[in-house]
């Protein structure tokens, strides 16, 4: 996860003003699991690397996520032990079982299940997410596995640099094919990449995730990279190696599958900070860098002419071939989504002759630190990006994949900001739906306290603490996950019993 970085990606050549902890009152405040349509579904999720642990166990090999964090990034934190869950997945499992979960998102670790990135599959990889699928299915939880969750096989970005390379298409195509045969019995929701768009900023532009590449004058600690076109080439290639995937799929097992292959993008909503004209165009052109760079391929089979007027020969172009194959080649779209931010445009004088992404937007920038440890809650900003992705780009299945609050880990059990969070923007997601919306999930960031990329286990975003200090890593529900599980059993989502109790938790300490 990226969420202590990801609102400063909507800063680049824009002055971004967030009023921190500011509770936006908007939509029903009202409302239960019986107002949802038939067959949307509700769940959390996790990532391979914030919470199996057991790195250096039965065949896996590192990945990029590991030499990032070994190196000093990640809080100073790793995710050799993390939660733990490659051992404690059956406890975890009846832990989705008590909350009344009806799916789970996570990911698959690729240096797991095939160690040298190609070439042979690690049988013991192979039999825990076998086990693990087996364990969600016979307890009636839908699984949605994400295939890449920022945790490329270190070989394969020691051998030819990752996603920089075309070679990554071919790779990633064949990895897929391996979770499609051995999973696709019981799988039907496939994510293929997570966040392409803050990934390949924060790992080929600012040099903040991994694989930590960037360019002087826009990265920090740059050894290595060209910030002007990586990021570029990275989401290049993701396009291209997803729509690779996604033909496979087709061709070879959507007919006896019928599952279903999506895309996932963070998707921040940037606001003009006011009506004015310079406001309200800085807002659209963030919006269009941000969500068009990877939307417009999928639906025009191609990227949207600002971006490439404002790039040049930096942009990679499509082929015909390419255009055909990456136009129409997702069955959804998954959104991550934490908070909406407002934007003032402030053009500059100032001719830059060298570029990135930040100064493709063309101007300069300055931005209000979110220093606060809880996100603003802004549903109306949710509801706008589901409207906006209505309109704009045919309103295609949208699975909100994560959404949640941010806090200290420290402990406290009695979460109530995170409950009045979950609750408005469930809310606004009901609102859009009424209105409208293709959105068909809502998945809860996260499910227990995991590593986070950047904060390490400082920040917390679960309905489950887990006490890293304790040697059998206990989880404990917070009040957010008693409020979680009253909703899905039905109860109104101001249950006031619920709500009034916040105050009888504990805070657990070690």
């Amino acid at each position: 996860m990226l969420q202590n970085l990801k609102p400063n990606f909507c800063f680049l050549p824009l002055i971004i003003s967030v009023q921190c902890l500011l509770v936006i009152v908007f939509g029903i405040d009202h409302y239960n699991r019986g107002d949802f349509p038939p067959g949307f579904v509700f769940g959390a999720g996790t990532s391979a690397y914030q919470v199996e642990g057991a790195a250096f166990e039965d065949g896996r090999t590192p990945s990029i996520w590991d030499t990032f964090a070994h190196a000093g990034f990640s809080g100073g934190a790793n995710g050799d032990i993390a939660c733990d869950l490659y051992h404690k997945y059956k406890n975890d499992v009846q832990l989705m079982v008590d909350i009344g979960l009806e799916a789970y998102r996570f990911s698959i670790s690729w240096s797991r299940l095939i160690p040298g990135g190609t070439g042979p599959v690690n049988p013991k990889g192979l039999q825990f997410y076998n086990n693990y699928i087996d364990e969600l299915i016979s307890h009636g939880i839908q699984p949605h596995v994400t295939l890449f969750h920022s945790d490329l096989p270190q070989a394969l970005e020691d051998e030819y640099g990752g996603w920089l390379s075309r070679k990554i298409v071919k790779d990633f195509t064949a990895y897929a094919e391996v979770c499609f045969k051995e999973f696709g019995d019981r799988v039907m929701y496939w994510t293929t990449i997570n966040e392409a768009n803050v990934y390949a900023i924060g790992g080929y532009d600012n040099g903040f995730t991994p694989p930590g590449r960037c360019s002087p004058p826009f990265g920090v600690n740059c050894s290595r990279g060209n910030s002007s076109t990586e990021p570029y080439m990275a989401v290049h290639n993701m396009l291209l190696a997803h729509s690779s995937a996604m033909k496979l799929y087709r061709r070879n097992y959507k007919s006896t599958q019928h599952g279903f292959v999506g895309f996932n993008i963070y998707s921040m909503w940037c606001v003009p900070y006011t009506n004015a004209s310079a406001d309200v165009i800085a807002a659209q052109r963030a919006n269009e860098f941000f969500i068009g760079w990877i939307m417009n391929p999928f639906i025009f089979g191609d990227y949207p002419s600002i971006m490439k007027k404002a790039a040049g020969k930096r942009i990679p172009t499509f082929t015909k071939y390419e255009a055909k194959l990456v136009k129409g080649s997702v069955d959804f779209i998954g959104l991550n989504h934490y908070t909406t931010v407002s934007v003032k445009g402030r053009p500059s004088s100032i001719e830059k002759h060298s570029k990135d992404f930040n100064a493709d937007m063309e101007a300069d920038f300055s931005l209000a630190v979110l220093a606060a440890d809880q996100y603003p809650v802004i549903p109306s900003g949710l509801y706008e990006l589901l409207e906006y992705l209505k309109e704009a780009y045919g309103n295609l299945p949208i699975y909100i994949q994560e959404n949640g609050q941010k806090s200290l880990r420290n402990g406290t059990l009695n979460d109530m900001p995170r409950i009045e969070y979950l609750h408005a923007y469930i809310g606004s997601i009901l609102d859009a739906v009424r209105n409208g919306s293709n959105t068909r999930g809502y998945f809860v960031w996260s499910f227990l306290d995991g590593l986070e990329l950047l904060g390490g286990y400082v920040p917390s975003y679960g309905l489950y603490y887990v006490d890293l200090d304790d040697k059998e890593l206990r989880r404990y529900p917070k009040h957010s996950a008693y409020w979680y599980a009253n909703f899905l059993k039905g109860k109104s989502s101001r249950n006031d019993a619920i709500f009034q109790a916040a105050d009888k938790l504990p805070i657990y300490k070690s």
